[in-house]
């Protein structure tokens, strides 16, 4: 099989994993062999064993002493981590392009996404274009994660944009319709924006201050959401992996 086939099952293998762990069809602590994640996802093996390496790499899977893999179970500080860990990578980056110069190509290639997201966003809070703006917003930090130029940390700030509570669009802001979460958007963008200009004006300190609140606003974000009724809650992609009894506070 040519490289570029092998490749396509892999990240078949690998989004078929990734749903079914993050849907919650395959629980928290269940093992997942080689042969099973091939029956699963309808592949060979090898294309399996890469992708189950990759869930690992990308902490949705955990390897035991034994070589098993087992998904993981996430607590709330984990989840807090996770967001702060990407706030100091997106951070990083932001202050590297300020420092270094950035990528102008890339530069140019945000900017165009978020004159979409305004546009997305709109003058009016009630006709917000949710779906819009969610697929906008994940390809603006996606192109973020390249603006410094650095393959290194492109490389470490796309595996913890994939982890379930760290991504840009970790909610399904639709279904929490909170007059809250629908305000932050239009913050969101206030940041997106000021983090491009103070690369442009080669504001590292700033920049790197602004891609640190922006991800702590995925935080305040998450309590929105998580503090809802469990009804709504189970709608989050990896709401199963969270520890029981952890995803709402005790009244």
């Amino acid at each position: 099989m040519r490289e570029s086939g092998k490749k396509q099952l892999t990240e078949h293998a690998l989004r078929e994993l990734r749903a079914r762990i993050l849907s919650g069809d395959i629980g928290p602590d269940e093992h997942i062999s080689e042969a099973a994640a091939a029956d699963l996802t309808g592949t060979s093996r090898t294309p399996a064993r890469e992708a189950l390496a990759q869930l690992v790499e990308e902490g949705l899977l955990s390897r035991t002493s034994s070589g098993r893999c087992t998904v993981r179970q996430f607590t709330r500080e984990d989840i807090t981590d996770a967001i702060e860990l990407r706030g100091v990578l997106e951070g990083t980056v932001l202050r590297l392009a300020a420092e270094r110069g950035p990528e102008p190509d890339v530069l140019k290639q945000c900017e165009d996404i978020l004159d979409r997201i305004d546009i997305a966003l709109g003058a009016d809070i009630e006709r917000l274009d949710f779906e819009g703006y969610a697929q906008l917003n994940e390809d603006f930090h996606e192109r973020l994660a390249h603006v410094s130029g650095s393959e290194t940390m492109k490389r470490e700030l796309m595996r913890v944009l994939r982890l379930p509570f760290a991504s840009p669009n970790a909610f399904p802001i639709r279904k929490f319709n909170k007059p809250a979460v629908r305000i932050s958007l239009y913050r969101a963008q206030e940041q997106h924006r000021g983090m491009l200009q103070a690369i442009r004006n080669g504001q590292g300190t700033r920049a790197e201050a602004l891609g640190r609140e922006h991800a702590r606003l995925a935080g305040a974000n998450y309590d929105a959401v998580m503090y809802e009724d469990r009804r709504s809650i189970e709608t989050v992609p990896g709401y199963a992996m969270i520890v029981a009894g952890e995803a709402i506070p005790v009244a």
